[in-house]
């Protein structure tokens, strides 16, 4: 693997709002990352199993299955079970934290994301094999 992509890695950014989907996806690409789109949970799912991203950030209400039940279907893959999802949503309280953690996500980032923050934070979830 090249250094590089450690860097670029590879975000699977799963937003049915167009406008949030842009402004993210601009953030993370200006960041070098590899951004990846999917605008409703099967085509997060399909796109996952398709791309194998590095980082999965799931919007939590999506048309179709919403996020829990996105997660709920890479989790039961073999070969997405290990891709770091991230809950991305405008619910703020402690108890959407909370139901978000005990849904299996790997953390949870609030909309409107913060264009300074947010690379900073998706680089904190992701799993990188450490010396």
């Amino acid at each position: 693997m090249s250094d590089s992509h450690v860097g670029g890695s590879v975000v699977l950014l799963v937003e049915d709002n167009e406008k949030n989907l842009k402004l993210a996806r601009d953030v993370l690409e200006f960041a070098g990352f590899t951004v990846l789109v999917a605008t409703s949970g099967e085509e997060a799912v399909d796109r996952a199993r398709a791309d194998l991203p590095d980082i999965v950030l799931m919007d939590l209400q999506l048309p179709g299955i919403d996020g829990h039940a996105a997660l709920a279907r890479l989790r039961t893959d073999e070969r997405t079970a290990g891709i770091p999802v991230v809950a991305l949503t405008a619910f703020a309280m402690q108890a959407d934290r909370d139901r978000a953690a005990e849904a299996g996500f790997d953390g949870y980032l609030e909309k409107p994301i913060s264009v300074r923050q947010f690379p900073d934070q998706v680089r904190l979830h992701l799993r990188t094999e450490q010396p």
